[in-house]
């Protein structure tokens, strides 16, 4: 917990300025993420924040709701469940360790901060850190989260391509991907 969380914080702050960053005109764009366009993946961070903080909180699951504009606030909530040391004892609802959930919510960060910044038009350059967390634990999970719909087919990228763009590709992005 103690080495994670700012990890969790440095990644989750990045990708909330990367949303304060979004103008209204910009809510319609496609992403590399081909389920969502701008508003729709905002709407999906908002409701996994949501859903981290219920689960930290021994909470039930959350169901999505509409876009709602407020990620931030959010991810704070967030981030103050799972700053308590009991958020990470015992088993979720979905099978996991709970202190494995802190490594879904980093490479749902990274990934989906780079997603936005991307459509959007905005510098993004992940933290080494979150970048190197998400790409051990997604080469571990990678087939399940495949199997849930969580990651698509791999995208090739050179062997010798940075962490970053081979972790896109493991889960499906195309570190190429343009508007």
């Amino acid at each position: 917990m103690d080495d994670m969380m700012p990890v969790m914080r440095r990644a989750t702050e990045q990708t909330a300025k990367l949303v304060r960053g979004v103008r209204d005109e910009q809510l319609g764009l496609p992403t590399p993420c081909e389920k969502f366009d701008v508003k729709d993946l905002i709407s999906h961070i908002e409701w996994v924040a949501e859903m981290f903080e219920s689960l930290a909180r021994k909470g039930p699951r959350t169901v999505q709701g509409p876009y709602a504009g407020d990620f931030p606030e959010r991810a704070e909530r967030m981030l103050a469940a799972w700053s308590k040391p009991e958020a990470w004892e015992g088993t979720s609802d979905m099978g996991l360790p709970m202190a494995t959930l802190p490594e879904l919510w980093l490479v749902d960060m990274v990934v989906h901060g780079w997603d936005l910044a991307t459509a959007t038009g905005q510098e993004y350059e992940p933290d080494a850190e979150a970048v190197s967390r998400a790409k051990r634990f997604t080469d571990q999970m990678v087939e399940m989260g495949r199997q849930r719909g969580a990651f698509g087919p791999p995208v090739a990228v050179p062997d010798d391509a940075p962490p970053f763009a081979r972790l896109l590709g493991l889960i499906g992005r195309d570190p190429a991907w343009t508007p």
